[in-house]
C-alpha cells in the first residue's frame, strides 16, 4: 500500500512538473497532408462542440490563452497541435455536433479526424470530453463506437463539473462507468473536472504522466 501511495505521489509531481514547463503551439492541420511530424507521444482532446476542450488545454498547462476558446460553438476548425516539454504533444481537435456549422465543413472535418486518428502511429490515448450536466449523448456514443473499431484507446473526462451537485455527480460517473464497461477501447477510470475552479485538473495531469510512464517516454 505504501509503494502505491509513493508511486501515485511520484506521478502527480511528475504531471505537475510536465504541465509547468514549455508549452507552446507547433501547427494548425486543417488537412492530412498538413499534419506536422510525429514526435515523442501524442493524445488528442475530443468531445462536442462547446464541451469545453480549449478551456481544459489552458487550465492543464496553467496558460490562458494557449488554445483559443470562444463563446461560439465551432470555432476550432482544424487540428491544433501544441508541444509540451521533450516528450509530449498534445492535440486539440475540432468539436462535433455543431448543426450550424456547413455539411461540407463537418464532412471534411469527419474524414480529418478519422483519417488522423487511423494513421498516427505515436497517438497513445484520445480523451474524451463529455459535459457532466448531460451525460452521453447519441452523437457521442457514434464516435465511441468509431473508437472502439479502430481500438483507439480513450479515456472519458466530464468537463464543467462546478454545474453538479454531489449527488448528481455520483450518479453521472455511475452511468458513465456502466456504459464504458462494455467498450473495448475505453480506459475504465472516469475523471471529473471543472476549468472554472480547476477541480480533476491535477489528477488530469497525474494520469497523462502514468500513459507517458508506461509508454516509457
Amino acid at each position: 500500500m505504501t509503494d502505491a501511495r509513493e508511486e501515485d505521489a511520484a506521478l502527480a509531481e511528475s504531471g505537475r512538473l510536465l504541465f509547468a514547463g514549455a508549452a507552446d503551439f507547433v501547427a494548425a492541420s486543417p488537412s492530412l497532408g498538413s499534419l506536422p511530424p510525429m514526435e515523442g507521444v501524442e493524445i488528442a482532446f475530443a468531445g462536442r462542440s462547446n464541451v469545453g476542450k480549449s478551456s481544459l488545454v489552458n487550465a492543464l498547462t496553467g496558460r490562458n490563452t494557449l488554445a483559443r476558446t470562444s463563446h461560439t460553438p465551432g470555432r476550432t476548425q482544424q487540428l491544433n497541435f501544441f508541444r509540451i516539454g521533450e516528450r509530449l504533444t498534445l492535440v486539440d481537435m475540432p468539436g462535433y455536433g455543431y448543426a450550424a456549422v456547413g455539411k461540407e465543413k463537418v464532412a471534411a472535418w469527419t474524414e480529418l479526424i478519422h483519417a488522423y486518428l487511423k494513421g498516427r502511429a505515436n497517438l497513445a490515448r484520445v480523451f474524451m470530453l463529455i459535459d457532466a450536466r448531460h451525460g452521453f449523448k447519441s452523437i457521442d456514443t457514434d464516435v465511441l463506437d468509431g473508437l472502439d473499431k479502430a481500438a483507439v484507446s480513450y479515456q472519458v473526462v466530464l468537463t464543467k463539473a462546478d454545474a453538479l451537485k454531489k449527488s448528481e455527480t455520483e450518479a453521472r460517473i455511475q452511468g458513465v462507468q456502466a456504459a464504458l464497461a462494455r467498450r473495448p477501447a475505453a480506459y475504465p477510470e472516469v475523471l471529473l473536472t471543472s476549468s472554472r475552479d480547476d477541480q480533476g485538473v491535477a489528477e488530469l495531469r497525474t494520469s497523462i504522466a502514468r500513459l507517458l510512464a508506461e509508454r516509457g517516454a
